[in-house]
């Protein structure tokens, strides 16, 4: 959920999760040659064949990949969205929202009645009632009919994977965009804790496993390497309400957002282990152990925090995380090295119960097709071009001979991408030619994130951080009602705002543990239960599709 109040915007100090996107896997990948994806098959019959001829010219609003921030300023600029036109044969006009801005820009659009032919916009969760009430309000167009006689190779995925099936449409069995899809276990996980290796070699340090084991390697590094802030993350509130994942909550048995146990759903920060979670940040940071400037910490200070050794341990993601600070340690030590450690437990040997995973369907990236528009049947078949073979070879690897070739079978990217001659990261010449490593309509080839991870420390990572119970616990993509959803919002807008309050009080030494009790019962005069009760009847029709 989006937290709207100021307080939010510090809260990150529960480290739970980090800004990055893009997967990895649950287990470390295969080597290439052992790991080939095959894409989706075209079907034959009524399968469109692209460039289609049209003179219509399409509009198409929706955010720039934040990975092209600073690189290019429009979608018209941007190599990748040039490419897919041709290939498709549908003229696109491009609008977008500012940078983060995407829920208020869209409601200013709504608002007007003057929509585009396509918006890429989550609905599932950043509408207010939902798909359903979008669709039923006039905005989007229910797909189902559309999708029937004109996508076929969505058809046709969704046909083969029935577990992905039921996660893209409603209860009412309405499918309202075309989604983006993780397509291999492999792209799940990609995110957990990370050290300095070389650091617990010269303490004679184990890797931490145990809270225990997190607490005296953190004071060492204070103690003993001079680290001002010895465990530092990012504060920004994208960070907090967007990767619920429970890094160091889940030694506790809870995670910040909602999951299901024994048969209940439950809210982990009305439950006990948050408590204890909020015992020892607490405890850090009245020891030092924690960024005195936790709850201020943005992206430029997270990084000079790592890049100058004034941490030594953090949250982040393979890719964005280890790929983009290895070679900023390295600078100033070349011994230095960053290495994942796994989720932190509080008896050796036992496994974590929450992490972070995401499940196949993953929000951001849909695109739905609006009520306005008059060319809806050629939206539907240019945004079915994605899941065909050819364009999941290009959305996932660009244009042959340019960013990728195949060597063996095996799309390779080529050094425009890899070793770019204007400096840019992969993470950003990425995003210029394909949209692996962002999201969008398409299903997401794990042959991406095999060459996206280069180092061997990031492979590694992956399977280290995967090693958890998350999947059992994990709520999967519910839609609750119209009604429902209203009510939720409003519900969790309070909701969010004590747990958030709550947490950054205890931590930082302004309200005593004790005042956790006093939070739970106000928790429930904001009707905690209520939410619960809603997630419980969305969860019961979900199981029911």
């Amino acid at each position: 959920m989006k937290r709207k109040k100021k307080i939010a915007s510090t809260i990150v100090v529960t480290t739970v999760m980090s800004t990055m996107v893009m997967a990895c896997s649950t287990t470390t990948p295969a080597p290439a040659s052992d790991t080939k994806t095959p894409a989706p098959a075209a079907t034959t019959g009524t399968a469109t064949t692209y460039p289609m001829k049209t003179d219509k010219t399409l509009t198409y609003w929706g955010e720039l990949p934040g990975n092209l921030t600073g690189v290019k300023s429009t979608h018209a600029d941007t190599p990748f969205f040039t490419e897919w036109q041709k290939r498709t044969g549908v003229p696109l006009k491009f609008s977008a929202p500012p940078t983060n801005q995407a829920k208020e820009a869209l409601n200013v659009m709504l608002a007007s009645g003057d929509l585009p032919d396509m918006i890429e916009f989550n609905f599932l969760k950043d509408f207010p009632g939902g798909p359903e009430k979008a669709i039923k309000d006039g905005y989007i167009l229910k797909l189902n009919d559309l999708i029937d006689k004109n996508a076929p190779n969505l058809k046709k995925y969704l046909k083969e994977h029935p577990d992905v099936d039921k996660m893209v449409k409603t209860d009412n069995g309405s499918y309202y965009a075309f989604p983006f899809i993780r397509g291999d276990e492999a792209l799940m996980v990609f995110q957990g804790p990370i050290v300095r290796k070389d650091w617990l070699d010269e303490l004679g340090l184990p890797i931490p496993q145990t809270i225990d084991d997190w607490t005296a390697m953190l004071k060492a590094f204070k103690e003993k390497k001079g680290a001002t802030a010895p465990f530092t993350t990012n504060s920004k509130p994208r960070v907090f309400n967007d990767f619920n994942n429970g890094h160091f909550m889940g030694a506790y048995g809870v995670t910040r957002d909602f999951y299901m146990e024994g048969g209940q759903i439950k809210f982990g920060p009305a439950e006990k282990g948050y408590k204890d979670f909020l015992a020892l940040y607490r405890s850090w940071y009245e020891q030092g152990l924690l960024d005195k400037n936790i709850a201020t910490v943005d992206q430029k200070a997270w990084d000079s925090n790592i890049a100058s050794g004034a941490s030594g341990a953090t949250v982040g993601n393979a890719g964005g995380g280890i790929g983009k600070w290895q070679p900023l340690v390295e600078a100033k030590d070349p011994k230095a090295l960053l290495v994942a450690t796994p989720q932190p437990v509080l008896k050796k040997g036992d496994t974590a119960k929450f992490g972070q995973r995401d499940i196949p369907y993953s929000f951001g990236g849909m695109v739905a097709v609006t009520a306005k528009s008059k060319n809806a049947e050629l939206a539907v078949k240019m945004l079915d071009y994605g899941y065909g073979e050819e364009g999941h070879m290009y959305f996932n690897f660009g244009t042959e001979g340019v960013s990728y070739k195949m060597e063996n079978g095996y799309p390779k990217y080529s050094d425009i991408v890899m070793k770019n001659p204007d400096k840019l990261a992969p993470a950003q010449t990425l995003s210029l030619y394909t949209r692996a490593n962002y999201n969008g309509p398409f299903v997401q080839d794990k042959r991406y994130i095999e060459q996206y991870l280069a180092l061997p420390t990031q492979r590694d990572a992956i399977g280290i951080w995967a090693k958890t119970e998350m999947a059992k616990y994990q709520m999967p993509p519910v839609t609750p009602t119209p009604e429902e959803s209203s009510e939720f919002a409003k519900i969790m807008t309070d909701v969010n705002t004590l747990v958030d309050e709550m947490t950054l009080k205890i931590i930082l030494g302004a309200e005593p543990l004790d005042s956790f009790e006093k939070y739970m019962d106000k928790l429930k005069s904001v009707k905690i239960d209520r939410a619960i009760e809603i997630q419980k009847a969305a969860l019961d029709r979900y199981n029911k599709r």
